[in-house]
């Protein structure tokens, strides 16, 4: 079976709550390799909740469909204040990047009482936003930036992180609406450290199997790159958890292979990605 679309590995999956120091409850997954302690662990930090984003972002729920399985990983996602997937609604109500800093701590609380290995942040859009902001106030390897707007992020706040103690993955697509990758590297100039990463033919929402297999190989290279090349074929058997949702094929594009919320991302994606400040 080729591994794309909504396609569910198998793991350990638990449906979890955070709680906030402002004492709310927030909902979220976390999904673990099925017969191995992990290697590394992912906290995902969704994309801009007014414009449609949630812890089922695709390329976050696609982490946590394939990568305990194939890389060995913990997936961390969770719904930031305010915001409804189909696990549930979390408490509050958005602050535009915040009172979110409570909800990444409440996230590494967890992290930590779990004891999970090794923990990276990866953000999405809004998510890296909350990541530059907030991520260097707790105990992480680094963190992933996937089509960084920079709407909320200071320069300061980008530049702090040019003390080296944590490694930083920027990955840019090449027709972001928000970032182009020349763009990236002069805002990321003051990081010198900074990996930077530009994605041909990439977009923002990254629609498209290719597209997903591509940021799910660099989120794995700079976590645990013993894993490469991630397999695009799986002949055992297949996760539980929610039905996947049919595959559709977007006329053209015989190479992409897309589920119903990647559609509904590249019909919305010159309507709004990204609500800009």
């Amino acid at each position: 079976m080729d591994i794309r679309g909504a396609v569910l590995l198998p793991a350990r999956r638990e449906e979890i709550e955070l709680r906030t120091i402002d004492e709310l409850t927030l909902v979220g997954e976390l999904a673990l390799p099925l017969n191995r302690e992990p290697v590394a662990t992912l906290v995902t930090l969704h994309p801009l909740p007014t414009a449609g984003g949630f812890m089922d972002s695709h390329i976050l729920r696609k982490s946590a469909a394939r990568l305990p399985a194939l890389a060995d990983l913990a997936i961390l996602r969770f719904n930031t204040r305010g915001t409804t997937s189909p696990r549930g609604t979390s408490e509050g109500a958005f602050d535009a990047g915040g009172a979110e800093a409570f909800d990444l701590a409440a996230a590494m609380d967890f992290v930590r009482e779990r004891g999970l290995p090794r923990p990276w942040l990866v953000g999405w859009s809004f998510g890296t936003e909350v990541a530059l902001k907030y991520g260097r106030d707790h105990d992480i390897e680094g963190v992933i930036l996937l089509s960084p707007p920079l709407h909320r992020t200071t320069p300061d706040e980008v530049a702090a992180w040019a003390d080296g103690s944590r490694r930083v993955v920027v990955v840019v697509p090449e027709f972001d609406d928000y970032l182009r990758p020349d763009a990236a590297a002069e805002r990321f100039a003051s990081v010198p450290d900074a990996v930077m990463i530009a994605v041909e033919g990439g977009r923002h929402l990254w629609v498209g199997e290719t597209q997903t297999r591509r940021v799910l190989t660099e989120i794995v290279a700079a976590v645990n790159p013993d894993a490469l090349p991630l397999p695009t074929e799986w002949d055992g058997p297949l996760g539980e958890g929610p039905q996947p949702v049919s595959a559709l094929v977007l006329p053209g594009d015989d190479d992409l292979a897309v589920d119903d919320e990647d559609a509904r991302g590249h019909r919305d994606r010159d309507e709004r990605a990204e609500e800009p400040e």
